[in-house]
């Protein structure tokens, strides 16, 4: 019988462990009391949750105690049970929100090799909102909320489990995805006749033209796996996306429906000009739907060799990339041949540099220590007399990066200060020219002080 993956549960006493263990057995496997403490030793069953099969394991109550003492010996067994997961819940309170005994626990499972999956338990009704909203300061991303008593939100515990347990051999999961040694997904797109296949061809050193649909049939795009400089690459081919058409309002139509089919699959996107022809308005729309969709963004000119007034060229697309995307400033832009090869190397290391940036984490005290002296360097406006407070910013999920603003009356923030803050983000923490998301959000409380 193949082993199944680990999933451990963990969390400070008192929280809902055993209630949500005894939910994805099935069966009332582990006492369940309002006195906090009542697990000590690990309680290990075999879970399914909607066709997902998986072993669990119970921890008792992480306490911050010394090691000769029992809730000392109960953390250790509970920190040896994470190191043998696959993957750990970590569940909070969201009725009780943070206490500092979580903030504690998130610090020691960002130091764990396992990855993390937050959980709300006790999320039902308006008494959780305010401890979801407190959650995201862990630095976890957004929590699965749940009700391990009512059984409610565990759809949405499927599809977080499900990256990390299913189909391991065959999908890699979200972790690994993340991994700078992981296959670069790169998918190249641009109008007909900027020279896409000659660029795939010349990459992958040898002619793969990939032919059009037959007509009225929609062509996915292909995934070809490909090794440069000894690293992976998965380059999404969109060479083939040109079909006959009479006008040219409907090829453009065409091009533009492909080239967003190929971004669902990329990491990174190589927007391919011809320098023939430099930079038309229908680049822009591709380029800015690109950054809409939150994909990390390269911008390459194509036939260098035979450009004319290339100094001119490359200045004048360069400003109107900057005044056409509004999103980001200074999209790396790149000059090649595919006829001749020249300048590929060049793409392809900037392609998993930008990757990097598009993939990069903030710790949450670098963060905020950065937080800190943007707001004392230019304080928020205060509309109205009324000051706006801005309290703490944490990132809550990469690819593309998004953060968390969390204030008092951050829905009068202007967003020219938004602006200020994001530019920032990217100037001075790393994340280069990719789009960075920022989302405001203020205690919901009704009862909580302005």
């Amino acid at each position: 019988m193949a082993k199944l993956p680990t999933v451990a549960i963990i969390g400070r006493p008192n929280v809902g462990k055993s209630t949500l263990f005894n939910r994805l057995v099935g069966k009332k496997l582990a006492l369940v009391d309002d006195l906090p403490g009542v697990t000590r030793d690990r309680r290990e069953g075999d879970a399914h949750l909607l066709g997902l099969d998986f072993r669990v394991i119970d921890t008792a109550g992480y306490e911050d105690m010394d090691a000769v003492t029992l809730p000392g010996r109960m953390r250790q067994q509970t920190e040896a049970a994470v190191r043998q997961a696959d993957v750990a819940l970590f569940l909070i309170d969201a009725r009780a929100g943070i206490v500092p005994l979580d903030e504690e626990i998130a610090r020691w499972l960002r130091g764990s090799d396992t990855p993390v999956i937050l959980v709300a338990n006790k999320a039902e009704g308006r008494a959780g909102e305010t401890g979801v909203l407190e959650s995201l300061s862990l630095g976890f991303g957004d929590p699965v909320q749940l009700s391990a008593e009512h059984g409610e939100g565990v759809a949405d515990l499927f599809e977080a489990l499900l990256p990390h347990l299913d189909g391991k051999a065959e999908d890699e999961p979200e972790e690994d995805e993340e991994s700078p040694d992981a296959p670069l997904k790169l998918a190249i797109v641009g109008r007909p006749n900027a020279g896409k296949s000659t660029l795939v061809n010349r990459m992958l050193g040898e002619d793969r033209m990939i032919t059009g649909p037959e007509a009225g049939i929609t062509r996915d795009s292909i995934a070809i796996d490909w090794e440069w400089q000894g690293r992976q690459v998965r380059l999404i081919d969109t060479a083939g996306m040109r079909k006959r058409a009479k006008v040219q309002e409907k090829l453009e139509r065409l091009s533009v429906a492909d080239a967003m089919h190929a971004v669902d699959f990329a990491e990174v996107v190589v927007l391919l000009l011809d320098a023939t022809r430099g930079l038309e308005v229908q680049d822009l729309k591709i380029a800015s739907r690109v950054l809409d969709e939150g994909r990390a963004l390269v911008v390459a000119l194509n036939k260098w060799d035979v450009a004319e007034n290339a100094s001119k060229l490359f200045n004048g697309v360069k400003a109107a990339l900057d005044e056409g995307l509004s999103q980001v400033k200074g999209v790396p832009l790149m000059t090649v041949s595919a006829a001749t090869g020249k300048g590929i190397d060049q793409l392809l290391e900037v392609a998993f540099e930008t990757r990097d940036a598009w993939s990069r984490r903030v710790g949450t005290g670098e963060l905020n220590r950065w937080f800190e002296r943007a707001i004392e360097a230019n304080p928020p406006p205060a509309p109205g007399g009324k000051r706006i407070k801005l309290r703490y910013l944490t990132q809550a999920k990469t690819r593309p990066p998004g953060f968390v603003l969390f204030g008092t009356r951050v829905d009068q923030l202007p967003d020219s200060y938004q602006r200020y803050l994001v530019n920032g983000i990217r100037r001075d923490l790393g994340f280069g020219a990719v789009p960075v998301r920022l989302t405001l959000r203020a205690p919901k409380n009704p009862f909580g002080r302005s």
